[in-house]
């Protein structure tokens, strides 16, 4: 009788231990409108990018022209969390800049998107 006990409140445990959990995470700095919109074409030196957005995260030569990739990574997971079995889901949104230089160092081309605004935390694994 003390064991079907034992076996009873280990299963009430058991069950009641299981839960959910949100987390969240960042990579990179927040590329702001007003200095992307600073970012004139033809007129923006490489040593003023530089002081307005800092180093780039990456720099790729192309042509003989120089991208500068500036990004921001957002990041939301929503888990179930079961004893035996785990569900999970992540989504993963960046905003990203390119600063394209010609080759006397002035801003010939600016991309920009800016995505991360709209995630949202999605804690049911299966589907939207």
């Amino acid at each position: 009788m003390k064991i079907a006990r034992s076996i009873y409140a280990l299963l009430v445990v058991t069950l009641l231990i299981q839960g959910c959990a949100f987390s969240r995470g960042t990579l990179g700095d927040d590329i702001k409108s007003d200095t992307v919109a600073a970012l004139q074409k033809g007129v923006t030196t490489k040593d003023e990018v530089l002081r307005l957005l800092g180093a780039p995260d990456r720099l790729v030569p192309l042509n003989g022209r120089d991208v500068f990739q500036y990004y921001r990574y957002d990041a939301k997971a929503g888990s179930l969390l079961l004893i035996i079995l785990n569900f999970s889901r992540l989504s993963i949104k960046s905003d990203d800049l390119f600063v394209v230089l010609n080759r006397d160092g002035i801003v010939e081309d600016v991309i920009a998107s800016k995505r991360t605004d709209a995630l949202a935390f999605r804690f049911w694994p299966f589907g939207e």
